[in-house]
């Protein structure tokens, strides 16, 4: 499973992009459509409002994307990720303006 650095937002149960966020590293299968993240299974879906991965045992949906160099990685909120250990020391050279481990257009 590739594994990347990537933003995570929780959906479900929260208005429009105000649920809690992480910077973490999320691991992919092949096909890319499930990841394996703090745990969890997640499901590529495309019929969801506002999410693009749904957790298979709680049905929890996600929002999961590449982090911005900007900071601004929701929408319509000022939501500060939580950035997990594992991923601070690519995030921040990410931030600084180095590629993203095995993206190597950043």
């Amino acid at each position: 499973m590739p594994d990347r650095v990537m933003f995570v937002q929780l959906k479900t149960g929260h208005n429009t992009d105000k649920g809690p966020a992480w910077i973490s590293v999320v691991s992919f299968n092949r096909s890319w459509k499930t990841a394996r993240w703090h745990g969890k299974t997640l499901h590529r879906w495309t019929g969801m409002f506002d999410a693009n991965f749904y957790d298979t045992a709680t049905e929890e949906e996600y929002w999961i994307s590449g982090p911005h160099r900007d900071g601004r990685d929701t929408r319509y909120s000022g939501i500060k990720p939580t950035i997990d250990n594992d991923a601070r020391d690519a995030y921040e050279a990410f931030l600084e303006g180095a590629p993203l481990p095995v993206r190597e257009g950043g």
